[in-house]
């Protein structure tokens, strides 16, 4: 109770008014998603802050009403801050903590001209502190929250590289005695979407362990596992792409799969036991790993030289 009363202490309703001056009209676009878009702000009291204006009313309502519902029941080290919300006539907004760094899609994907290209430590700590983040939602609140739209782009990095999930405005809410949640659309994001989405499965919180597993891949290599192709130029799919992994496992060397941008700087072990991770992640559901179990793995080899 400690903690949530630390959260709720300084959030807050905003005026519209405030935003628009805030954001100095909605001027400097900070990032853009399925629900919305994000702006830089600064406020009153010289806070700088991430203001999310939610679009298309119907769509707009509904993550809202997701993000609201979730925000007064997390406070982990892991997940961004809200600093509070708007509900005025059409306008639905939410004002979070603004973080430094941006999003984890920037350093891992963009031109390294343009962005600090992170060092194998920096995204072995990003890995670990993303399954945090995720093991509490999961496992430590009050009721079961399952995010539904695990990726990069809602990877949050602080000053210090520090890792703060963002965006619930997907997320699900669910009692801890039930097996699987009531949803009636698909959520999430095409490439970190897990099978049984399109299958009409029941869904649970294996469906972000899938998207981790995706995520997880992609600090590894440092492109989108999506936009992988053969020699040809062909597009691979999934399957192919688990079929390529399982090679490099058995043979013990993941060197020729690691982010060349890197030039060989990585810890092999580390490397080697997060591939191991992904492709048990994005297997068969049901054999799936939990994200406690997945935070486990990883601190089997966080201290290796």
């Amino acid at each position: 109770m400690d903690g949530y009363e630390l959260m709720t202490e300084h959030f807050r309703k905003f005026s519209y008014r405030e935003l628009v001056v805030a954001t100095g009209n909605f001027k400097e676009e900070l990032g853009k998603g399925g629900s919305g878009v994000v702006y830089r702000g600064v406020l009153d009291n010289k806070r700088v802050v991430a203001v999310k204006r939610l679009t298309n009313a119907m769509e707009a309502e509904e993550c809202f009403q997701a993000e609201m519902s979730v925000i007064g029941r997390i406070n982990h080290i892991n997940l961004v801050r809200t600093w509070g919300f708007c509900s005025e006539g059409i306008h639905r907004l939410m004002v979070y903590a603004y973080v430094e760094n941006e999003s984890l899609d920037k350093h891992l994907f963009e031109s390294i001209d343009a962005k600090i290209l992170l060092r194998w430590s920096q995204r072995f700590a990003i890995a670990l502190g993303t399954a945090r983040g995720l093991a509490y939602l999961h496992h430590e609140c009050l009721e079961w929250v399952v995010h539904c739209d695990v990726k990069p782009e809602n990877i949050l990095l602080t000053q210090d590289f520090e890792v703060k999930i963002a965006d619930f405005g997907l997320a699900k809410l669910s009692k801890r005695d039930c097996s699987a949640l009531q949803i009636s659309h698909m959520r999430g994001t095409v490439g970190y979407m897990a099978p049984e989405w399109a299958l009409n499965l029941p869904i649970n919180a294996k469906v972000d362990v899938f998207s981790y597993g995706i995520v997880l891949l992609e600090i590894v290599m440092g492109t989108r596992i999506s936009s992988q192709t053969t020699a040809e130029g062909e597009r691979l799919g999934l399957a192919q792409i688990v079929e390529a992994l399982q090679q490099v496992v058995a043979c013990g060397d993941v060197t020729r799969i690691v982010d060349a941008k890197l030039h060989g700087q990585f810890n092999h072990v580390q490397a080697m036991e997060m591939v191991k991770i992904s492709l048990s992640c994005i297997g068969e559901r049901n054999k799936r790993p939990t994200m406690d179990g997945i935070i486990r793995a990883l601190m089997t080899c966080a201290y290796e030289d």
